[in-house]
């Protein structure tokens, strides 16, 4: 245990210890609910106060009496809404930076703002305190989904998608950096003719190349031809083709056929349904990049 000028002196392995919670669990809720709501020492670590050790044994009630994760993260803080502000949290000297929990939040507004330092900070912050996974799932693909929700509702901008998908881009980018080198299995990754949405994509092979696979990633608007050329001088274990729209599959299924005769296909995204997958000889990933990523299984 550290100690610190205010409430919040827990080190998560001695909360960890006290509460009988894996720090994985502790750091997921998190991440996902906002459950926790850590500051910085001066030292950089995160303290957490005897108001998260509070919330996590309420958040254990409840799921004792067969609430959600979800649903019991609400209920906490419900009850601390209505209890009204955290007395613990409101003097610390570190309390200006903000609690993972919120860092979701804070990066949206940023990217909205087009703040660029802001959003590299949060992004930053969140790498620092979360596995690369994590991050990917937990913040980065909700972050997207809502991003293209907003957008086709009108509450975002044309500027601001382009705006944070560039930042998301770069900072995907970075992870990605050597992703073909190794001696593990190789898949081909890449985005039918008119896709111009491949961050999802992305996000998969990043994960993917994290248990072991070389990534050849052509990325989005890939003609089949281009592909098929590729499968043939690369002979990959695995291609993947990812679509937002089915508009973008349902003319390519013979083209798509050919290819799954060469190589084992699997597609993705929203554009991929079971119709399309089945008349292709497709494999069909219907999780979330991450999930899907982590399960995919080395050829034998």
């Amino acid at each position: 245990m550290d100690t610190a000028d205010g409430p919040p002196v827990l080190r998560i392995g001695e909360l960890s210890r006290r509460l009988g919670v894996s720090d994985h669990v502790l750091r997921a809720w998190e991440s996902r609910y906002g459950l926790l709501q850590p500051v910085r020492s001066a030292g950089g670590f995160r303290l957490y106060s005897e108001a998260d050790e509070s919330r996590v044994r309420r958040m254990q009630a409840h799921l004792a009496r067969g609430l959600s994760a979800a649903e019991a993260a609400r209920a906490v803080l419900g009850e601390d809404s209505r209890a009204g502000p955290d007395p613990g949290r409101a003097a610390g000297p570190y309390s200006a930076a903000p609690a993972a929990g919120e860092l979701p939040r804070v990066l949206q507004e940023a990217l909205d703002a087009f703040d660029e330092p802001a959003a590299q900070a949060a992004l930053d912050r969140l790498m620092s305190d979360l596995s690369v996974t994590a991050v990917l799932r937990d913040v980065v693909l909700p972050y997207l989904t809502g991003l293209g929700e907003r957008w086709e509702s009108g509450t975002a901008s044309i500027a601001q998608e382009h705006f944070a998908s560039n930042i998301i881009r770069g900072r995907l980018a970075g992870l990605a950096r050597g992703w073909g080198n190794g001696h593990g299995p190789r898949a081909v990754l890449a985005c039918p003719p008119g896709e111009l949405h491949d961050l999802a994509l992305m996000v998969f092979g990043i994960v993917l190349n994290r248990n072991g696979w070389r990534i050849d990633y052509l990325g989005m608007n890939t003609p089949v031809e281009e592909l098929t050329r590729t499968v043939d001088a690369r002979r990959p274990d695995l291609v993947v083709l990812a679509a937002t729209r089915p508009e973008n599959l349902e003319p390519l299924v013979a083209q798509l056929t050919a290819l799954a005769r060469r190589a084992p296909l699997a597609l993705a995204g929203a554009g991929a349904t079971a119709q399309i997958a089945a008349a292709a000889g497709a494999r069909l990933l219907t999780g979330d990049p991450v999930t899907e990523a982590e399960n995919i299984q080395w050829p034998q």
